[in-house]
């Protein structure tokens, strides 16, 4: 029974153990301008994209260009998408007639897609248009990878750069990573889900005669091109409400280990790529290595919590709000994942989790989502830890720090430790003040502990770009749809412009040969102390929110004890 349990979490990576090295390879390839197996078939649509751009695909950027260039791409995508919400009810592809999207929901919807966050304060097949669908969160899919991508890149030649102020040119990693990557494995992956049974389609939503004698409207769409890249650019963001639960985005067991595998696959190989692009395998190894164990200490405890007989509902184990086609499992291994990259799908409730299980959710969050995390901004987010582990190692045994033989200085570190406390910062700061605004307050589904769980979700998923809800707060208010979207940009660009800002530090720094004192980053003692600071910075960081939430909701289940929802008699 225990094997038959975790046997999709035994497939689950096995064959993303089996994937990862050569999908890392030609991910490397491509950022490096090398010839792959699909030049032949798509280097003209590259060649077509620079000259209808105005990209000079020989022309180089230092870090400021990089940076002004990702600033003004991302404010064009913002105003795109916010206009075609705002003026959704006069395009066309709108079979439903559905009106144009309140202002301050477009607002916070534009900048979740901007921004990979793909936070979703409505119910898509009620909202939204097939347009707004696809000429704005779909496009938005692949847009923000791509940066994600872009500011990878630019960071990773700035470590392995010898003494030159160039990173590299962000249109052409842009185009790079749509073209190569992200349309080419798109388009198979959708067909493959469309075969599975996920629709995809123009089509008016169906009105349907019930066996009860009643009316249902079925709602349809082009699902499959949409769900194909929020997966494999961890966006997140369901066509439906209910997200991957609904059984036209997630039809089958076979769709639902796909999904859940494309989650971690190209985070996964963009640390393989950059143990190539910065000859170390070793060290790109060791935080694989890293990620899987932190990610699977946060499987079992969540495996634990599940299965632990709840003394206020008394029963042992809870499918309330789990996905019951597929198993509890299936639905522990698709909430660890999603949140430990910074996709936010789901196919189960994470209100409906057990509290130990939920706070893992959270807290895989509230780490900056470094373990796999999302399209390149995941593993700029683990070098920050990389680079502040060697910085304290250093100070212990008195020498300057080293990492890829650039010497780790003041000015490196302060954009460091900015990257890393600012989305914190964030989180503890909207939680705190709404937790005593009666607008904020008033949204909330339950009472106590589960109640500010519900809260520091919302402004954690926001400031981690993860997406994902609690759910059973009631987000579509103007505090929520303003506070949040003023977090999930900051945030982002709290990783985005610091990576770039160390890009064109690292960049300029000679390299030093090794010595017989200079720490090694491949050794399991590395590890070890790169776990421990991951963790102390988590523990200190959010341990006293996570004692009101969770863990003591959890306490509170063992003596069989609970809070009533809200608006409920005690």
């Amino acid at each position: 029974m225990f094997l038959l349990n975790w046997l999709p979490v035994i497939c689950f990576v096995i064959v993303l153990g089996i994937l990862t090295p050569p999908l890392g390879y030609f991910l490397a390839r491509i950022f490096q301008g090398r010839w792959t197996i699909l030049h032949p078939l798509l280097g003209w649509l590259e060649v077509l994209s620079y000259r209808l751009s105005g990209i000079n695909p020989e022309e180089e950027m230092t870090s400021k260009q990089y940076i002004k260039a990702m600033l003004w791409f991302t404010l064009y995508g913002f105003i795109f998408i916010f206009f075609i919400q705002v003026f959704q009810s006069i395009l066309p592809f709108n079979p439903q007639h559905f009106p144009d999207v309140p202002l301050a929901l477009a607002f916070n919807t534009a900048i979740s897609f901007v921004t990979n966050t793909n936070w979703q304060a409505y119910a898509g097949e009620t909202t939204l248009s097939y347009a707004s669908q696809m000429w704005g969160l779909t496009v938005q899919n692949f847009l923000s990878p791509a940066i994600g991508c872009a500011t990878l890149m630019a960071l990773i030649r700035g470590i392995t750069g010898r003494s030159t102020k160039f990173v590299g040119n962000f249109g052409v990693d842009i185009v790079r990573s749509i073209i190569y990557i992200f349309l080419p494995f798109c388009f198979v992956f959708s067909l493959i889900l469309v075969g599975q049974g996920v629709v995809q389609t123009l089509s008016p939503y169906v009105e349907v005669e019930t066996l009860e004698g009643t009316k249902q409207t079925i709602p349809l769409g082009p699902v499959a091109s949409q769900i194909a890249i929020k997966q494999l650019g961890t966006n997140g963001g369901g066509f439906f409400n209910t997200n991957s639960a609904h059984p036209f985005e997630n039809p089958t067991a076979f769709s639902n280990f796909l999904e859940t595998l494309a989650l971690v696959l190209i985070p996964s190989s963009l640390v393989y790529a950059y143990g190539i692009m910065a000859r170390s395998k070793r060290h790109a190894g060791l935080l694989l290595g890293v990620m899987f164990i932190m990610w699977g200490s946060g499987l079992v405890i969540s495996s634990y919590s599940e299965h632990h007989v709840n003394d206020v509902l008394d029963a042992n184990p809870v499918f309330e709000g789990k996905e019951t086609r597929l198993g509890m499992m299936n639905s522990l291994l698709w909430a660890t994942a999603t949140t430990s990259t910074s996709n936010g799908s789901v196919n189960t409730m994470h209100s409906s989790l057990s509290p130990l299980a939920g706070g893992v959710t959270m807290f895989n969050i509230m780490l900056g989502e470094l373990v796999f995390g999302g399209v390149g901004v995941g593993l700029s987010s683990m070098l920050m830890f990389v680079l502040l582990t060697v910085f304290l190692a250093g100070l212990m045994v008195g020498r300057t720090p080293e990492y890829m033989g650039k010497k780790i200085e003041k000015r490196d570190i302060q954009w460091v430790i900015l990257a890393i406390l600012a989305p914190s910062i964030l989180i503890l700061i909207g939680s705190g003040i709404s937790s005593v605004l009666p607008a904020a307050l008033s949204s909330l589904s339950a009472k106590g502990p589960h109640g500010l769980s519900e809260l520091l979700y919302a402004f954690t998923s926001s400031a981690g770009n993860n997406g994902s809800s609690f759910a059973g707060i009631n987000a579509n208010t103007d505090y929520y749809n303003i506070s949040l979207g003023v977090v999930m940009l900051l945030a982002r660009m709290a990783i985005l412009i610091p990576s770039l800002a160390l890009a064109g530090l690292l960049g300029n720094k000679k390299v030093i040969p090794r010595s017989l004192g200079t720490l090694s980053t491949n050794t399991v003692l590395f590890g070890a102390l790169l776990i421990s600071v991951i963790l102390i910075v988590g523990a200190l960081t959010f341990f006293p929110a996570l004692s009101l939430g969770p863990i003591i909701e959890h306490l509170l289940m063992l003596k069989g004890e609970s809070f009533p929802f809200a608006g409920a008699s005690a």
